[in-house]
């Protein structure tokens, strides 16, 4: 194999504009899906994960990177660098007559993909889509050269049933069978997205290309499920409860500097009941649920390992950026008792979620879930690893704590591929980039410029001005005003101490609302239309 200096240099001779040899790395983005911010080792979590804890002791971590707080907005935001009602997915994928509400990626944005693939890179999709394939919105029409796919979530298994069981497989934009014998079934979802993966960037290698390989892991989003051996593994580790296993979560965030110890841990809140006040029977039944859920993250995490593993094979580890992140925080959608249902809960046929007291472990030590613009909601890990320009960066004052957002990685993969960002695409204007370059973080080298971060996702709203942030919980809600250099857990609401501020940044937000086409919101459907269209959402992989 020719060496990647060599691979560069030919891509550079096909495309004179691109940039020098050591700023075009392969990238590689990872993105689970409803796991919270405590999940995985390096941030407070007693699952193992130890090949994502490598990524980190030899990368850099960031301690304040935030999502959108939902699956589909998330997915448009990373993928284009917009605010995702600019791009057309202000909730999830049903069409709802107006620009920031369509429910597919829209004409007036352009894709990673899109971009690196005009600036000569090898493009690669596996895993959730949930963009728009409902309205021909594919990963083969959006720029990537190679896919395998479902167009929504929640499909884990090749043989699965259930309420996912009927979810379609595609490859390169077509649909092929789940039990096609070139994909070895039966499969578990986080090794097919990754081997496919690997196949496909082995295409690059072989035709001199840099990569760019875009991973959306299915799991550990519900219904919740595992191999066998694997979920074996946690039986047992959380008959401890809640209470306990979020106590030592706060203990190691603090202890290794990702969290201040001024951050008061949110109170259990009073709908959950205390672990100890639990039957035996009720503390086995919550025992199993997290099992599955940590064997998943346990899988997702080998899988990690056969990534890196398959990097090193091939020469190409050195010079990849990748970059691991999760799409929201942890998902409360099932309510305090969870589900646990099947024969066998966790099998292929079982309909497992973790509910909302385990969601509240998930995202220790924030307040609030997915869906939500409080911290719980919206805040994810973000590693990155790049070992030719990343230098590690460990201990307690390692951590990068500059507030960061998902329409950075556009910018960030347009500035490391020397690639141009379009104004206008395949005949339409094109909106500019609302993110900066992650270079100078990621290097320490260069600057990165405060602004000004938004968020809203049904109703919820949230603006971060440098520490100050106000939030709203629905589109009713009452605003709360927070201080997150001394309080991000948002246990303090300042706003009748600060009203003017808060008055300010309420204008704010609503200025930048109407410019990003979060307003005008759809309107309000009539009952009996309403229940058609929350029945056709729900059957959506959320």
């Amino acid at each position: 194999m020719k060496n990647l200096l060599l691979l560069t240099l030919v891509c550079l001779c096909v495309h004179p504009a691109s940039a020098s040899a050591a700023e075009r790395p392969n990238i590689i983005v990872i993105m689970v899906d409803d796991m919270g911010f405590s999940d995985i080792g390096s941030y407070g979590s007693e699952i193992p994960t130890p090949n994502l804890d490598s990524l980190a002791d030899d990368g850099v971590r960031f301690s304040q990177f935030y999502n959108t707080g939902r699956c589909c907005p998330t997915r448009a935001s990373l993928l284009t660098g917009l605010y995702s009602h600019q791009a057309g997915i202000g909730h999830m994928t049903t069409d709802q007559g107006v620009p920031g509400y369509r429910g597919h990626l829209n004409d007036r944005c352009v894709t990673m993909a899109e971009v690196l693939g005009g600036a000569g890179y090898f493009t690669v999709m596996t895993g959730k889509w949930h963009v728009g394939s409902n309205s021909g919105c594919t990963p083969s029409t959006r720029g990537f050269d190679r896919s395998l796919n479902t167009p929504a979530g929640g499909l884990h298994f090749s043989n699965q049933t259930g309420s996912k069981g009927g979810t379609k497989l595609m490859l390169n934009g077509q649909e092929i069978s789940r039990d096609d014998p070139q994909f070895n079934p039966p499969w578990y979802g986080a090794d097919l997205w990754t081997e496919a993966g690997i196949e496909f960037v082995d295409e690059a290698i072989r035709d001199e290309q840099p990569f760019f390989w875009y991973l959306a892991h299915a799991a550990p989003h519900f219904p919740c499920m595992a191999p066998e051996e694997t979920i074996a593994k946690y039986r047992g580790k959380y008959i401890q409860g809640w209470d306990k296993l979020r106590e030592q979560r706060y203990a190691r965030q603090i202890a290794s500097g990702l969290i201040e110890e001024t951050w008061e841990l949110e109170p259990r809140p009073e709908e959950i009941p205390a672990w100890d006040s639990l039957s035996t029977q009720e503390q086995k039944r919550y025992d199993d649920i997290m099992a599955i859920y940590a064997a998943m993250i346990d899988e997702v995490d080998k899988n990690i390992g056969k990534l890196v593993a398959a990097l090193k094979e091939r020469n190409q580890l050195d010079n990849t950026l990748i970059l691991f992140l999760s799409d929201n925080g942890g998902n409360a959608e099932a309510g305090i008792n969870g589900r646990y249902e099947g024969d066998h809960p966790g099998d292929p046929h079982s309909n497992v979620f973790v509910g909302r007291c385990w969601a509240h472990l998930n995202n220790t030590p924030f307040r609030m879930y997915k869906h939500y613009n409080h911290e719980g909601g919206i805040a994810t890990p973000l590693i990155a690893h790049w070992p030719a320009e990343v230098k590690p960066r460990r201990g307690a004052d390692g951590w990068i704590t500059s507030p960061t957002h998902l329409i950075d990685i556009m910018a960030t993969c347009v500035d490391l591929a020397g690639a141009a960002y379009p104004s206008e695409y395949k005949d339409h204007q094109i909106t500019p980039m609302q993110g900066q370059s992650l270079r100078p973080l990621l290097t320490g080298e260069g600057e990165f410029a405060e602004r000004t971060l938004y968020w809203e996702h049904e109703g919820n709203a949230a603006i971060r001005v440098r520490d100050n942030k106000l939030v709203r919980r629905g589109a009713k809600g009452q605003w709360e005003l927070f201080d997150l250099a001394g309080d991000r857990t948002e246990q303090h609401d300042l706003i009748e101490q600060k009203p003017e501020l808060a008055e300010t940044l309420r204008k704010q937000w609503l200025q930048w609302a109407r410019s990003a086409d979060v307003l005008p919101k759809p309107p309000a459907k009539k009952k009996n239309v309403q229940k058609k269209t929350n029945r056709k959402q729900a059957a959506e992989a959320q």
